[in-house]
């Protein structure tokens, strides 16, 4: 009887890592942080910080279980090592599955954006050729999807680099400006502050921070996957906040919140008014990070299906590995045609919004999940095991975040 093709390791330490960032840069920044300052107003960068914070601690938990248990479907497998109920690990493996959809949805929404810099083309064509072209490339093979990933996120950092090369002397407009708001009140209509608008802010920004999570899902395809995943996981984190805080701050010190939450395009607009040249450069580099985030989610939600069904909570259908290119082709069909749908029907705030309570859950869970793994089993060979007090820390930091979430929407 002949072998059943399985996923092919070809993934390093680096390729891992770059897998990460283009995830959380792609999805992040390049499309949101107009968004967020139009929450959180002069005071997007607090809620940039406040979102890292809380991804954060959970990157540690994720670190943890991404060695534990190095495999494909790795959200909902984490469940079922910590609670033994299956059920609850598919609905998990399914809301995760839908978080990185919905998540293409909203990407696909910062392509068009990007896009109409160079091209009057309807909304609906753009996105759908995106989609048929990514989903061609994620199903052709691992290793070469994510060298373009690689290659896509190394362009990504450049780009956020010039936007702070460009911008960095507008910083003191910035200082200055929040001096004058500590020394008269009066002076705070200017800045807009509001602790709901920055938790409102914080609660956009976490979404910018998704991916790490989704790098668990290529477990199978790693190279050392015990102590390459902690490491690629904790590296993408802290790269990512330090780009984010210094790139946010550099936006609301050249464009007004204002102007940021009415672009479709906030860092070509930031580099625009920092330079007075047309944003070429940076508008190419903005399509190629939303087009590398939407690759990278259709690898990590192709792969879920594919993990969930090899344990066999899904139908066989979604396990069924081409044995020429070694990729779960009909996960990735299922995936793209989904993502299409979601993408042409809805708005972007309110799917970034329905992502991110999505993902929070999950990672409440996920937290509990290691605190229950860990009062059964302390340590395991080989793999670095973090104290309990982080993923405890981590489900408190979310649910009261949560709560705080959903309290500035009723009242």
């Amino acid at each position: 009887m002949a072998t059943k093709p399985t996923l092919k390791r070809n993934l390093s330490l680096t390729l891992v890592t770059f897998y990460g960032l283009g995830n959380i840069l792609g999805a992040g920044i390049y499309v949101l942080v107009g968004k967020v300052a139009g929450e959180a107003g002069y005071f997007a960068p607090l809620s940039f910080t406040i979102a890292s914070i809380i991804a954060a601690i959970s990157a540690f938990t994720y670190a943890e279980l991404s060695a534990r248990y190095p495999v494909s479907a790795g959200e909902a497998v984490y469940l079922y090592e910590g609670f033994g109920f299956k059920s609850l690990s598919l609905i998990v493996g399914l809301m995760i599955t839908l978080a990185g959809i919905v998540s293409t949805a909203v990407i696909a929404h910062g392509f068009s954006g990007y896009m109409q810099v160079f091209f009057d083309l309807p909304q609906w064509l753009m996105i759908t050729l995106m989609l048929f072209v990514l989903g061609g490339l994620a199903i052709w093979g691992i290793k070469q999807s994510v060298q373009v990933a690689a290659f896509l996120t190394l362009t990504e950092i450049i780009g956020l680099l010039i936007i702070i090369f460009v911008g960095v002397d507008q910083l003191p407009v910035l200082t200055h400006v929040m001096e004058l708001s500590a020394q008269n009140k009066a002076d705070v209509s200017i800045v807009g502050f509001s602790l709901l608008g920055v938790f409102s802010g914080a609660f956009l920004a976490f979404y910018a921070y998704i991916g790490f999570e989704d790098m668990v899902n290529v477990a199978e395809e790693v190279k050392d996957p015990q102590r390459t995943m902690p490491k690629a996981i904790i590296y993408s984190v802290i790269i990512s906040t330090l780009l984010y805080s210094i790139v946010s701050l550099v936006a609301v010190s050249v464009l007004s919140p204002v102007e940021l939450a009415n672009s479709t395009a906030p860092l070509a607009d930031v580099y625009l008014q920092a330079t007075g040249k047309t944003p070429v450069v940076i508008t190419v580099i903005g399509v190629f990070a939303v087009i590398n985030g939407a690759l990278i989610q259709i690898i990590m939600a192709a792969r879920l299906l594919y993990g969930m069904s090899s344990k066999g909570w899904l139908p066989e259908f979604f396990s069924e590995i081409n044995a020429v290119t070694r990729t779960p082709v009909n996960s990735t069909l299922v995936t793209v045609i989904s993502m299409l749908i979601l993408a042409l029907g809805f708005e972007m705030v309110s799917l970034v919004e329905f992502t991110s309570y999505l993902v929070l859950s999950v990672f409440a869970l996920v937290n509990l999940s290691l605190i229950k793994i860990k009062l059964r089993q302390v340590e395991v060979k080989g793999v670095r095991v973090y104290p309990i007090w982080v993923p405890m820390l981590g489900f408190i930091t979310i649910v009261i975040f949560l709560m705080i979430e959903l309290g500035a929407k009723v009242f």
